[in-house]
């Protein structure tokens, strides 16, 4: 199972990255807080202090089209906000 999905590179969490060293990333909905902390760690090779997570609901979509209207649902996901050691970091524009 990957527990890692994607990073999330915004503005808001740039800034917390600068300024509190907390990093976002997407996460299976089905790990928990020790799975995260472990792939963090052994993924980034930092010391984690503190995981976070939040889950989100899908939201439910409309759009005119010629032929009606379509809806649908966009997809739930899980988010981890993970709190490193001081002095640790991540950077995720090396790899580019």
């Amino acid at each position: 199972m990957d527990i890692i999905l994607k990073p999330i590179v915004t503005e808001k969490m740039t800034a917390q990255s600068e300024n509190f060293n907390r990093f976002g990333f997407v996460v299976s909905k089905k790990a928990n807080k020790i799975q995260i902390k472990k792939a963090i760690e052994e993924m980034y090779g930092v010391t984690v202090e503190s995981v976070n997570t939040m889950r989100y609901g899908g939201k439910r979509k409309s759009r005119y089209t010629r032929t009606g209207i379509v809806t649908g649902k966009t997809g739930s996901l899980k988010k981890a906000i993970v709190t490193l050691a001081e002095g640790d970091t991540i950077d995720f524009y090396s790899n580019i």
